[in-house]
């Protein structure tokens, strides 16, 4: 009897052997602390496994198996992608259909060994070609290394890349590649899921400096240039550090994520953290600990990152470094950049580091720091101590930065990158990469700030009036906008620590003032507006501002129309700096209706809803008017219509629903119309039909279906029994003005009204991967509103696809009407607050019952 044993295959052995290197490779660097010797030895490791698949596939002996890119440094991380070029000699037939196979096989080869290739098949001169088109290209041959083939060949292209390699037009095309790409990531390296290898400070910028450095044949490690006078010694070994640190991050995410993972998301930031030691305290998660040390390091590598770029520079273009003009005795101009006259201008005259920025506001065709500068900066951080705080000269200075009328934001920014504004502001040092975990908030706290001043700093701008004409216009009357800016950094310089942010930030907020002479009338200002600072949003998303009682009360709060004035603009740029999926212009408008609703009130005008309710509908018929509506046509719709119709729409709004229905006040079948919104991005639809309990779930249920998300909606019951509801909805992948779905939504909405068909069960839409990491307790409260005439109810929930729906099936199910609803989305947050009638409310059982049914509905 015979017995067959199976007999493994070049690719299986070689595969085995290298799956099981690597596995070892990572399991010792588990507990290791220096990435180092993974890197080169996985680099070695998969060397070793292409060499047997070249000699596998019996490649020809004048061909070359070369190694590209990062893999060509002789580094890997554990999940990288492999880039290897074949280079061929030039007199290589391209039709040669035998070398093709073997080609193809060495390929396919090198795949079934579980590599992720990325191959280029080239001659020499197709190098050169292909390098002299495409900065990429010529970047990953840079660093090319031979791994097995002819020398000779390797040797010759080397030496023919080496000849056409211009460093100049290299340096320029790189700097160039790196200003695209941190703009891609705006120009900070503060996401709060920020990418370790592309992200501004990442690796790719240390990368990057290598690169222009050794194609300028200045040297290719950090001990190099040192040598080569491009760095000193101290930044050397900052920047040997800092590259330790993030290579050994990229390592160990790609480990936790057994994938190629360069995005330090956040359900990875806490395994990631503990994998570094760091553990979880009273204060702080091991994940913030984590991140707080890589912004620290993104931010050195930023500093670092643009001296040597400068440096480099210098030496590649040496006939455009010299003194353009003297500023004074301590600063000179180079070719734009701010230079200091002296190594140790900081040292004689620590005022200057403060006066360096002011001159950066002030002096035009100033762009930036030079080297120099930054160096002397990096260096002088122990001259900012407390008596360098406290000089009454500095306190000055500061003050006179933020009063210029230009370059506050570019200044405030590289104050926050060279690290003095945390160093003049101990409290904004504390939040200098503090993470924010909420569900709205894409930015550290240090940047968030600095968004919002920029944010008012663009209302400011003449360039940017078109973006938000009304606040252009309210801070272009409005005095001494310093203030605001104060308020601004203020807003939440207190997060972290525990407790009420706006409280705390209150007191630090008055003792900046005090310390720096603010006259009483702005120092009052900028503390309030700190302390009530998230009140305006609050209002105007989550009451009924149409409601007379509300603006009077929040009136009351504000007091004066400076206050006023200073808090919309406030608002409006923190929203606005949060994230880009928190600000939309329906948002917009409720926070300017409440800000004209309040200067009304404020400039002596009552909150009478009668006088409202005239001035709006008197406003409804010019516009119906000028729509040749035939005079009176609009009393039979109106004669139906409560107070709160008229109060709950602004006059556009009333107008263009009255032409739409003014025929059809008593139609037996439903009238839907659809049309863009003239606020925005988004589609206005009209539901006119008889009422019914479950209209508003129904109703939902088709955008539920249809993908589309409710911005808001306005529910009206008229008094001969229809609803008029006004619904703003949006689809989160549409980009165009929604006038070609108008239509669509028109006929199918209208469709499933006539049918009367049952509710279906609501879509168990997938929650985000932001909402699984930082799940929002859900919340119901459900109370009588103040005249026992409705109930509110507020919702607090993780937002996803069907949540809307599923709160308004539940109400449809004991009859349960709804008057209005305010939607308000937070990012991945949503805090809804719904106006309800039903008699069955006033029972306390039938009230826990929904409340505990909706409970479970959001939380499904």
């Amino acid at each position: 009897m015979s017995v067959t044993v199976a007999v493994a295959t070049p690719v299986e052995s070689l595969r085995n052997v290298y799956k099981a290197e690597k596995a070892a490779l990572i399991e010792r660097f588990q507990t290791a602390s220096n990435v180092e010797p993974l890197m080169r030895a996985l680099a070695l490791a998969t060397d070793d496994a292409l060499k047997g698949a070249w000699a596998a596939c019996e490649m020809p002996e004048d061909a070359a198996l070369v190694a590209v890119g990062g893999y060509g440094r002789g580094e890997l991380a554990p999940y990288s992608d492999v880039d290897i070029l074949v280079l061929l000699p030039d007199s290589a037939p391209a039709d040669d259909a035998e070398l093709n196979g073997r080609i193809e096989r060495f390929i396919g080869m090198a795949w079934d060994l579980g590599l992720d290739i990325g191959s280029s098949v080239r001659s020499v001169e197709q190098c050169i070609g292909e390098a002299a088109n495409d900065i990429t290209v010529q970047t990953s041959l840079l660093k090319a290394r031979r791994i097995c083939g002819d020398m000779r060949l390797f040797e010759r292209f080397s030496a023919r890349y080496n000849e056409t390699l211009d460093p100049r037009a290299f340096f320029q095309a790189k700097v160039l590649e790196m200003r695209q790409r941190h703009a891609k990531f705006q120009d900070t390296p503060y996401s709060l899921e920020p990418n370790v290898k592309e992200s501004p400070g990442g690796l790719r910028d240390l990368q990057l400096i290598l690169w222009i450095t050794r194609a300028a044949g200045f040297g290719s490690t950090w001990r190099e240039l040192d040598t080569r006078g491009l760095i000193t010694e101290r930044e050397a070994r900052e920047l040997r550090r800092n590259e330790a640190f993030l290579k050994t991050l990229r390592a160990r995410l790609h480990v936790i994520a057994k994938r190629r993972q360069d995005i330090l998301v956040f359900d990875l930031q806490t395994p990631l953290a503990e994998s570094f030691g760091f553990k979880a305290t009273a204060a702080k998660r091991a994940s913030e600990q984590l991140m707080r040390r890589y912004y620290w390091a993104a931010k050195a590598v930023t500093q670092l990152a643009t001296i040597l770029i400068q440096n480099t520079e210098a030496q590649l273009f040496p006939s455009t470094s010299g003194i353009t003009r003297v500023i004074n005795g301590r600063f000179v101009e180079k070719q734009g950049m701010l230079e200091i006259a002296r190594d140790d201008v900081f040292e004689r005259e620590p005022h200057a580091i403060l006066e360096a920025f002011l001159l950066y506001e002030q002096t035009r065709g100033i762009k930036g720091f030079s080297a120099r500068t930054l160096r002397a900066i990096y260096n002088a951080r122990d001259l900012m101590d407390r008596n360098w705080r406290r000089d009454p000269e500095n306190r000055r200075l500061f003050m006179e930065i933020l009063k210029q009328p230009e370059g506050i934001t570019h200044a405030f920014r590289l104050m926050n990158q060279t690290s003095v504004l945390g160093r003049y502001l101990l409290n904004f040092r504390r939040i200098v990469g503090q993470m924010q975990h909420d569900l709205y908030h894409v930015y550290t706290v240090d940047q968030h700030i600095l968004m919002v001043l920029r944010n008012l700093r663009r209302f400011a701008i003449a360039e940017h009036a078109h973006e938000y004409p009304f606040c252009s216009q309210l801070i272009g009357n409005f005095d001494r906008r310093w203030v605001l800016y104060v308020a601004a950094l203020f807003h939440d310089i207190a997060k972290g620590r525990g407790g009420d942010h706006s409280t705390l930030g209150m007191a630090d907020a008055r003792r900046f003032c005090r310390e720096h002479d603010i006259a009483t009338e702005d120092s009052d200002l900028v503390v309030w507006l700190v302390e009530q600072h998230l009140t305006m949003s609050h209002v105007a998303q989550k009451q009924d501002t149409s409601d007379p009682e509300v603006i009077k009360h929040f009136a009351s709060i504000v007091k004066t129309e400076r206050r006023l004035t200073a808090l919309y603009l406030l608002t409006i740029a923190d929203i606005r700096g949060t994230s880009p999926k928190v600000w939309n212009n329906w948002k917009g408008k409720l926070l300017e209706d409440l800000y004209r609703a309040t200067l009304a009130v404020l400039g002596g005008a009552r909150p009478d809803a009668h006088s409202e309710l005239k001035s709006r509908q008197e406003a409804a018929i010019a516009l119906l008017r000028l729509e040749t509506v035939p005079e009176n046509a609009q009393q039979k719709l109106w004669h139906e219509l409560d107070v709160g119709y008229f109060l709950r729409h602004d006059p556009a709004d009333i107008a263009w629903q009255t032409r739409v229905l003014y025929r059809h006040v008593e139609s037996d079948t439903p009238i839907v119309r659809a049309r863009p919104s003239p606020i925005g991005a988004a589609l206005q639809v009209l539901v006119y039909v008889k009422d019914r309990p479950d209209l508003f779930a129904g109703i939902c249920a088709y955008f539920d279906k249809s993908g589309l998300s409710v911005l808001d909606a306005r529910v009206t019951t008229t008094r001969h029994g229809y609803a008029l509801d006004n619904f703003l909805v949006a689809h989160p992948d549409h980009d165009g003005s929604y006038r070609d779905i108008a239509n669509l939504v028109e006929q199918q909405l209208s469709s499933l009204l006539t049918a009367d068909s049952l509710l279906p069960e609501p879509s168990k839409g997938r929650v985000s991967r932001l909402v699984r990491t930082f799940p929002v307790t859900p919340r119901v409260d459900l109370r009588p509103d103040e005249r026992g005439q409705y109930y509110i109810l507020s919702v607090s929930a993780n937002d996803r696809q069907g949540l809307l729906y599923s709160i308004a099936r539940v109400l449809a199910q004991h009859r349960i009407g709804v008057q209005a609803a305010r939607i308000n989305t937070l990012g991945e947050r949503v805090e809804d607050v719904f106006l309800l009638d039903g008699k069955s409310l006033s029972s306390n059982r039938t009230q826990i019952q929904v409340e505990t049914e909706l409970l479970r509905a959001i939380a499904a």
